[in-house]
């Protein structure tokens, strides 16, 4: 089983978002996809149960109440806060990457920074068995915010995986329950396009 998790211990700062539609970018790869739903809000349990049927199936989990099958690509969208918990510990045992979104705020940068200092200083991220990526979320361009978000993640000696800009398209998508991997190209082809160093990243062994 391939496990990946996405998580930061600031609320409000796009796992949700980044969870669902990396479910579905592997759903429609054809890849065999369980989503686990560890936020206390469950908004990824209620996409899941607004998504249509005759897409791609996705595959809810709940935790220590069943295991994914070998093969299984299983997208953890974890809980704000779990950073640095007994739990958060134990996922990361499990898991083969982790995807740390930050949204571009003062707030959002400093809760990050912490999260991703713990992340890299865990053994099994130290010993390469476990792979840290980050995603600029909400990002709009030339704004302060925007170019502050940037500056701290060139800091880091981590790969930037997509700078994802602020767009409804996201969020009409999840109304219907849909990734943007759901959805004609006329619609979410500009999206689509940050999203491919991601895509190539989370495919690659």
């Amino acid at each position: 089983m391939k496990t990946i998790m996405i998580t930061n211990p600031k609320g409000g700062c796009g796992k949700t978002t980044l969870s669902v539609n990396i479910a579905g970018f592997l759903a429609n790869r054809g890849k065999h996809v369980a989503l686990l739903d560890m936020d206390i809000q469950q908004s990824a349990s209620l996409w899941l149960a607004t998504r249509p049927h005759g897409l791609p199936p996705i595959r809810a989990l709940k935790y220590d109440k069943a295991q994914a099958d070998p093969g299984t690509w299983l997208v953890i969208d974890s809980a704000a806060g779990l950073s640095g918990s007994n739990l958060a510990y134990s996922l990361i045992k499990q898991t083969n990457k982790i995807i740390v979104p930050v949204a571009p705020s003062l707030f959002d940068v400093h809760a990050s920074r912490d999260c991703l200092k713990e992340l890299i200083e865990e053994k099994k991220v130290r010993e390469s068995k476990c792979r840290i990526g980050v995603v600029g979320m909400r990002m709009e361009a030339r704004t302060r915010a925007a170019q502050a978000l940037e500056y701290f993640l060139s800091t880091l000696d981590l790969p930037v995986l997509a700078y994802l800009r602020e767009t409804q398209v996201y969020v009409n998508a999840a109304f219907e329950g849909k990734s943007l991997f759901d959805l004609p190209h006329h619609v979410a082809g500009r999206e689509l396009e940050q999203w491919a160093f991601l895509q190539s990243w989370l495919e690659k062994d």
